[in-house]
This record gives structure tokens, C-alpha cells and sequence, in this order.
């Protein structure tokens, strides 16, 4: 299975591409749709536009999206939002099925806890890829999405073959982390 994260923005959206197999993870591709500045529509139009091209050479399997945070400044909420619903716009045009995880779930699948800062994504992400270099933080952020999203399947699948009574994926993904343990 090709996954496609997508962390989106209006002056950077990140896309990483990854290969599932079973448990293991290949590095496809990742990079960045650089969004020039001025009116809103054409750079919506941009985000669309590029993620179309990251379809087209790509031709992902399903999608992840991250899910914004309500930030202290309700403008850029809503500005990130369209940035957002752009990409999601691409995606689902393109055939996509989309899923959606939030900031403090996917550094909790990739790093171990919700907390992490920008630089230990980018680590775990090169080290779960075996990436050469650390990737740019926008590419990390999409990647660790892909990740995410790849973690999330394999613990449905494993919970798909135990009882009913386990617990959902969700939970686990949102599950606090303190001292390396689940709580």
C-alpha cells in the first residue's frame, strides 16, 4: 500500500509518499508545494495544482491529512483551515479515501509522546525510514502523518485479530505517554 501525508500551509505544504508492507516501511519520496505570497484564491489554487502533480507521479493508494489546532489567532486558524480544505479538495477529486489525524497523534505514533518538538519528528521520521539526512520539517510533518497512518493500520489489523473487547485504535493513539509507558 503507497500512502500520501500531507501537512498542509499557505507559504509550505509538505508531502511525504510511503510503501507499506506488512510491518515494514519504505521511503518513496517527500518535498514541499512552495506557496508564493499574495491573494488567497491563487494560492489555494497552488496547493491544489501541486498536490494534483504529487498524485499524478505518485499515484498513492489512500491519504493523511493533518488535523489543524485552534491557534491563538483565529485569522490564521481560518486562513490554515482553507490551505486545509484545499489539499483535502485535491485529494478526494483525485479518487483518494482521506484519513485525519491530529498534531498530538501523530507525534505520539511516531515519537511516543504528543509533546515532541519539530527536530525529534524529524529524527524518528529519519530513523524509521532510514533516511540519510534529516528531512526539511514540513516534509518530516507530512511523513510522520504516512507513519502514522501505517502504525494506525497495523494495530487495527493486530486488534481485528483479538477479541472484541480490545482497545479501539483511537484510544491508543491519544493514549498519554509518561517515562516511555502507555497509561
Amino acid at each position: 500500500m503507497r500512502i500520501l501525508g500531507i501537512d498542509p500551509g499557505l507559504r509550505m505544504t509538505g508531502f511525504g509518499v510511503i510503501d507499506v508492507q506488512g510491518q515494514s516501511l519504505r521511503y518513496v519520496a517527500s518535498g514541499v508545494i512552495r506557496i508564493a505570497p499574495g491573494p488567497l484564491p491563487p494560492r489555494l489554487k497552488t496547493i491544489y495544482d501541486g498536490i494534483n502533480e504529487v498524485l499524478a507521479q505518485y499515484q498513492p493508494d489512500i491519504a493523511v491529512v493533518e488535523i489543524i489546532f485552534v491557534n491563538v489567532n483565529p485569522q490564521s486558524t481560518l486562513l490554515l483551515g482553507q490551505a486545509r480544505g484545499a489539499a483535502i479538495t485535491s485529494l478526494v477529486a483525485g479518487g483518494l479515501t482521506v484519513h485525519e489525524y491530529t498534531a498530538l497523534q501523530v507525534k505520539q505514533a511516531v515519537v511516543g509522546t504528543g509533546r515532541a518538538v519539530k527536530e525529534q519528528v524529524q529524527s524518528m521520521v529519519q530513523r524509521l525510514l532510514s533516511l540519510p539526512g534529516v528531512p526539511s520539517p514540513d516534509a518530516a510533518d507530512a511523513l510522520a502523518c504516512a507513519i502514522c497512518h501505517a502504525h494506525a493500520r497495523t494495530m487495527t489489523a493486530a486488534a481485528a485479530s483479538q477479541s472484541p473487547t480490545q482497545t479501539p485504535v483511537s484510544a491508543l493513539l491519544g493514549a498519554r505517554v509518561r517515562r516511555g509507558r502507555m497509561r
